[in-house]
């Protein structure tokens, strides 16, 4: 799938590092700007957590294209087993979630990290201070279908409740039965970006390879009230495909 930039013909940006999302089944890539894989998150703060409405990353798993997006910018891509739901996984909630969301929607949940000294917070600027703003980063990301299933995975059990662990802030928990993560060097996401307006930070990223079921109900009360004053789905970037914008991803990585 080509980006709106490559649609229209305009330039692909120059001069800039790895960029961010990508198709994870596709270890291809060419950029020569190399920066140092970030520590294990264990040995960094969480400094964020937010999600967007559709994977951003795609693999065989969530390769269903959403479509070309309202705003223009691109829908990102739906989780297989979103086409395979009960009636009772898709029965409407009672009560708005997040701002629109519905049982059958696909979203992609990032856990942002930062070697910065920082306290959990709103936005990418809660990942630096004054005195760190060049931190390194990482994202651990998960695609998951939203279900009306109290039995399905519950997102407060993933979500930041004043955690430390040896003296860093962290998630309470980050799934680990979707597949060995695909670990790469990118950058930051969102609607801003295309491959003709690149970003410049950089990140290790680690993606799993699976969809996972999430009752939508437990990231409706997440939406209710957080530390990142989140309270509904972020736009998609669209799939970065030039390889000129593409780290390599190395199979002995994973």
């Amino acid at each position: 799938m080509q980006s709106a930039a490559a649609q229209v013909g305009e330039a692909i940006c120059q001069g800039y590092g790895p960029q961010t999302p990508r198709d994870i089944d596709q270890h291809a890539g060419t950029n020569s700007h190399v920066f140092s894989k970030a520590p294990a998150r264990a040995q960094m703060n969480l400094c964020n957590i937010h999600f967007h409405h559709n994977a951003e990353h795609k693999a065989a798993n969530f390769a269903l294209y959403a479509g070309p997006g309202s705003d223009g910018l691109g829908g990102g891509y739906q989780c297989a087993m979103s086409r395979q739901l009960s009636a009772e996984d898709l029965r409407s909630p009672a009560t708005d979630i997040c701002q629109g969301l519905q049982p059958g929607n696909t979203i992609e949940v990032h856990w942002v990290y930062t070697t910065c000294e920082v306290q959990p917070g709103p936005g990418l600027g809660s990942c630096l201070t004054e005195a760190c703003g060049n931190p390194e980063l990482r994202v651990e990301a998960q695609v998951y279908t939203l279900v009306n299933d109290p039995d399905a995975g519950d997102f407060r059990e993933m979500a930041y409740g004043g955690h430390i662990v040896d003296g860093f802030h962290q998630a309470k928990a980050i799934p680990e039965d979707t597949g060995t993560p695909l670990t790469f060097l990118g950058s930051t996401t969102g609607p801003q970006y295309t491959q003709a307006a690149c970003s410049p930070l950089q990140v290790s990223w680690s993606v799993r390879p699976q969809c996972a079921r999430l009752d939508i109900h437990s990231l409706g009360a997440w939406c209710g009230g957080n530390v990142f004053e989140e309270d509904h789905a972020h736009g998609v970037r669209q799939l970065v495909t030039d390889l000129s914008l593409l780290s390599e991803i190395h199979p002995a990585d994973h």
